[in-house]
């Protein structure tokens, strides 16, 4: 169900302020989505952008009871040394999510690359927060390319 899913990728640090201008951004994007039949979102869960995404994934649900909101782990571990507040939000997501997925039993260099590339094979679309060149997230928009996915670009913000 390839043309019905999207998945976000994007920085895990932003600013408060950006965190606030993304999340209407990334629900406006949600929603005409959704009017396009879109109706699973993979996050991966990690901090940053793939947090907030989810964030909205959920608060999207609570009108339209259709989406789902799969979380793609890229291993067991990812969230070991995060700080307190960010392990509980972690935790609500992994407890609310409608599925998980944990692709790796540990970490290992290349987990992040393997949990990106399995979300885009998933998906037709791709909403991203990404303003630098290089990076995980500039990575998988390029992967996301040569696989023909739309991409919903919200580093104009």
């Amino acid at each position: 169900m390839r043309e019905k899913t999207c998945c976000f990728t994007g920085h895990r640090e932003l600013s408060g302020a950006t965190q606030e201008r993304l999340y209407s951004a990334i629900y406006d994007a949600v929603l005409s989505l959704l009017s396009k039949g879109v109706t699973e979102f993979h996050s991966g869960g990690a901090l940053g952008f793939d947090t907030a995404a989810a964030l909205v994934v959920l608060d999207v649900k609570k009108l339209h009871p259709e989406v789902r909101l799969v979380l793609d782990l890229p291993c067991a571990s990812q969230s070991n040394a995060w700080k307190t507040e960010d392990k509980k939000v972690y935790e609500y997501l992994l407890a609310v999510a409608d599925e998980t997925h944990i692709l790796a039993p540990y970490y290992y260099k290349g987990c992040m690359q393997m949990r990106n590339r399995h979300m885009v094979d998933q998906s037709a679309y791709v909403i991203c927060y990404c303003t630098k060149s290089t990076g995980g997230s500039a990575y998988t928009i390029r992967y996301a390319k040569e696989l023909g996915c739309e991409i919903i670009d919200l580093s104009g913000l």
